[in-house]
């Protein structure tokens, strides 16, 4: 089912997320995974580049290599490889295949991979959005997130909104697309429901030119009861819509099944203004592309 049913709208805007089974087919899951194969087949990744990802607030700062952080920083309008921790030896060789290293593809392949542009466009997910009330819907950015088996890592209690603020609030959509089962041992997402009504904690921002680190946290995201969380998971091809500022979380995946996903961010352009300390930023060769086409 594409778009929500009234009922299912009110529930969204109680919870701050809701699923919607049946979004993509089997065939358009299958495609979108075959596409990633072939990128992750081709990559080249120079050594210095090799960034291990992580939502950890001390291991998001640390501050490693400058080619580090500049390929995580000007990666919006781009399509980059960032991996999972311990995958590499001191030298930046890989400790385990290639195609079991990678954390996620970011940030562009909405607006650079025909496979993943014609998802992220599709009929389907503009009639999602007009169902939503958007009315000039831009999409910010697009991350394939792998889970890796055994050792895909946690992604800790956040808002997206976090690292994609917006004035005002209540702008940013996450969709989040499953491409295979997300289930309770392989890392499903978790969410607190109605969490997305009291503001943010904390915001990432870029520090100015010439500070020791290229970002730093505003606030702090405070300790949360474990048990206000719910479990979310989902099959092959349901969709989660994510609303900015719900508190969400996923858990390591110590499975032997990954957990693949497809997302994408949307943000209502009408009467809105994109923080200019976000770390991500439109740029000449991709100002954010809007959603109608």
């Amino acid at each position: 089912m594409a778009c929500p049913s009234p009922s299912q709208l009110q529930k969204f805007q109680e919870d701050g997320f809701l699923v919607l089974e049946g979004f993509l087919s089997a065939d358009e899951c299958a495609a979108m995974q075959q596409r990633i194969g072939e990128l992750v087949a081709a990559m080249d990744v120079p050594a210095h580049c090799r960034i291990e990802f992580s939502t950890r607030k001390d291991e998001q700062l640390g501050t490693k290599g400058q080619g580090d952080k500049d390929y995580f920083l000007s990666s919006g309008d781009k399509i980059r490889f960032f991996f999972e921790k311990g995958v590499f030896d001191k030298k930046g060789n890989f400790l385990v295949p290639p195609e079991k290293s990678v954390n996620k593809i970011g940030h562009a392949l909405h607006a650079y991979d025909p496979v993943f542009r014609s998802v992220t466009y599709s009929p389907k997910v503009q009639a999602l959005a007009k169902s939503l009330g958007f009315q000039m819907p831009v999409v910010v950015q697009s991350m394939y997130i792998f889970k890796q088996p055994h050792f895909g890592g946690e992604v800790t209690p956040h808002q997206d909104s976090t690292f994609l603020h917006t004035e005002p609030l209540g702008r940013l959509l996450g969709i989040w697309i499953a491409l295979e089962d997300a289930t309770l041992e392989n890392g499903c997402l978790w969410f607190i429901p109605g969490s997305h009504t009291g503001g943010v904690s904390r915001r990432l921002v870029r520090t100015p030119a010439g500070s020791k680190a290229d970002v730093s946290f505003l606030g702090s995201e405070p300790v949360r009861d474990a048990s206000l969380f719910v479990p979310t998971p989902v099959r092959r091809g349901d969709l989660v819509l994510i609303h900015g500022e719900v508190v969400h979380k996923s858990e390591q995946n110590l499975s032997n099944r990954s957990r693949h996903a497809y997302t994408f961010h949307l943000m209502e352009s009408l009467g809105t203004v994109w923080s200019p300390e976000n770390w991500l930023q439109p740029t000449a060769e991709l100002p954010f592309p809007p959603l109608y086409t």
